[in-house]
């Protein structure tokens, strides 16, 4: 199944009803309402339940009395999103089983990374070891924008946040980033997948692979952030091509434990050529910081080549 080819029709995505509407209070330029508008558009041939952690996307999107949800969608604490949508999805068994539910529904739980890396993991980790159908999606921004950016384990090495300022000495945030999509390939799950907001097809592709297989499935969506990473609005895909040139965050998927990368650059780029587009990086790019940026590419190098190997690209 690694890599399975789908014929992905932008005439007929066209024409599917929109489940995310507009007027929401979103950023102008932020990744997370392309992203949940392109993941719902994937979804839109199947009956949805939608659960939603606590973020800005469900803040902005859901202002009383007002929502830009078209399909059932509930809201969940920080912590619990995971376990929400399985408790959901077992209730929505039992129903069918009494023969009291027809439909065949679809489970998405929307978390970002404060939710899925931090504060929800053992949520999100309990819900896929106990096996529900589910998709679960990271709309990963890289820190807790919600509340006025903060460093999530998320976000990268070198990068300033609230919480992980510059000065002297500092460079930012002093650890590296959590793998989440590893974590979940170590889970034993059926599918993980990184895609990246950008990219439309890819993303599209995944959605709907994911939603065909009964257990649970994860799909880490790389989501640029403009206030917190500081960049023009305009700038949103250039960044998005720009991180996949570098392999800042490689996008592939893992199926029944075997990789396969969906993007190789032709060229790979420097790491500076990203970390110039974005504020929260500029400080990196001081020749008294050129140790932090090198350390930086040697990581992405080195977690490159891992990636290739598992694959068996090299």
């Amino acid at each position: 199944m690694a890599g399975k080819k789908l014929h992905i029709n932008i005439k007929e995505l066209a024409e599917r009803d929109e489940l995310f509407t507009s007027g929401h209070r979103l950023c102008v330029g932020c990744g997370a309402g392309i992203m949940v508008r392109q993941v719902l558009l994937a979804a839109a041939k199947y009956p949805l339940v939608v659960t939603n952690a606590t973020g800005c996307l469900e803040v902005a999107s859901s202002i009383f009395p007002y929502s830009s949800w078209k399909t059932s969608w509930f809201h969940s604490a920080f912590e619990n999103s995971a376990a929400t949508i399985s408790g959901i999805e077992t209730a929505y068994n039992s129903l069918k089983k009494q023969g009291k539910i027809k439909q065949d529904i679809r489970f998405i739980s929307f978390s970002g990374d404060g939710s899925s890396y931090d504060i929800g993991f053992q949520s999100l980790s309990g819900a896929v070891e106990r096996g529900h159908r589910f998709l679960a999606i990271c709309y990963n921004n890289e820190a807790y924008m919600n509340t006025g950016s903060q460093r999530s384990s998320a976000t990268p090495k070198g990068a300033y946040t609230k919480t992980s300022p510059v000065g002297l000495g500092l460079p930012g945030k002093l650890q590296e980033r959590k793998d989440l999509t590893a974590c979940l390939v170590a889970h034993g799950i059926k599918y993980a997948a990184q895609a990246i907001v950008g990219n439309w097809p890819d993303l599209v592709r995944k959605v709907q692979i994911a939603l065909e297989i009964n257990g649970p499935t994860f799909i880490n969506v790389y989501t640029p952030c403009r206030l917190g990473w500081g960049f023009e609005p305009e700038k949103i895909f250039e960044i998005a091509q720009l991180t996949l040139d570098t392999c800042f965050w490689p996008i592939y998927e893992v199926i029944d434990g075997q990789y396969t990368i969906n993007y190789i650059p032709q060229k790979k780029q420097p790491i500076e050529k990203l970390l110039e587009t974005q504020t929260r990086f500029k400080h990196l790019l001081d020749l008294k910081n050129k140790r932090f940026t090198k350390e930086l590419q040697n990581q992405v190098d080195f977690k490159w080549q891992k990636l290739l190997k598992l694959a068996g690209r090299n």
